[in-house]
């Protein structure tokens, strides 16, 4: 594991997450294959990847293993959090877990609320910058297991941020004449475009129910709810719960008894 491996070796785990984080800025591969080689460098219980979208004002997680309940504060709620005013700062290297003053944790709602209830004691959130200084997204990396003192993991994620931010930031719009239009016959939307839980969301909102009944449905909250039921409209691009629901009735999704 990654714990016990030498310096040499977690910088040769460093070199292939960098890697991954090319492919994916290339679009030839997803950000998964960034966080599974970023578990090479350091062991991790949770981690995600986000993207920050300005006009919507929140996060939206691009790859991550947190839970539901987690990777909706993450998205919703983080940015207002005392410590993200902390380690918001294109000056600053990430925040570890071990460095934010006590009086920071009890004034955190993300540490009372999300990681204190996790068992987390380690770790690090990273904000991530492009080159020309504007904020783009978040590592954030999550163990319930303290890391030794030195850690040559520390240095080695503020080196790969560059690489990350260059993976999370929006593509470029191709310009008018390089967009291919889209027809009906050609290119039919695709549900593959959504998570598994997202398709089970999808198929709930035919049915009518709001998002207290679906929860109670899915054992999730009411607040996970209405994070997924934004990934759907943003991925589909659609503007209502009512347009969602009549695309799923187009693919033949339907919720289960």
């Amino acid at each position: 594991m990654a714990a016990n491996r030498s310096t040499a070796d977690i910088l040769d785990a460093a070199v292939h997450v960098r890697q991954a984080a090319r492919s994916a800025t290339s679009g030839a591969a997803g950000l998964d294959t960034v966080l599974t080689a970023l578990a090479e460098v350091m062991e991790y219980d949770h981690a995600s990847l986000t993207r920050w979208d300005p006009l919507r004002r929140r996060h939206t997680t691009l790859a991550g293993s947190y839970p539901d309940d987690a990777t909706a504060y993450i998205e919703t709620r983080l940015h207002r959090d005392p410590v993200f005013a902390v380690l918001h700062s294109p000056a600053r290297g990430g925040l570890w877990f071990r460095d934010v003053p006590r009086h920071l944790l009890a004034a955190s709602p993300g540490f009372q609320e999300v990681l204190s209830p996790l068992g987390i004691q380690d770790g690090v959130a990273q904000c991530l910058f492009d080159a020309d200084g504007r904020y783009v997204g978040m590592l954030n990396v999550s163990t319930r297991r303290p890391r030794r003192t030195p850690d040559p993991a520390r240095a080695v994620v503020t080196l790969l941020t560059e690489s990350l931010a260059a993976a999370v930031a929006p593509r470029p719009t191709p310009p008018p004449e390089e967009t291919a239009v889209p027809h009906p016959a050609t290119d039919p939307p695709r549900p593959d475009r959504l998570s598994p839980r997202e398709l089970q969301v999808l198929a709930e909102l035919t049915t009518g129910r709001t998002n207290r009944e679906i929860a109670g449905r899915l054992c999730i909250t009411p607040r996970t709810v209405a994070t997924h039921v934004e990934h759907i409209l943003t991925k589909l691009d659609l503007p209502n719960r009512a347009a969602a629901a009549a695309r799923a009735a187009t693919w033949g999704i339907t919720p289960s008894p």
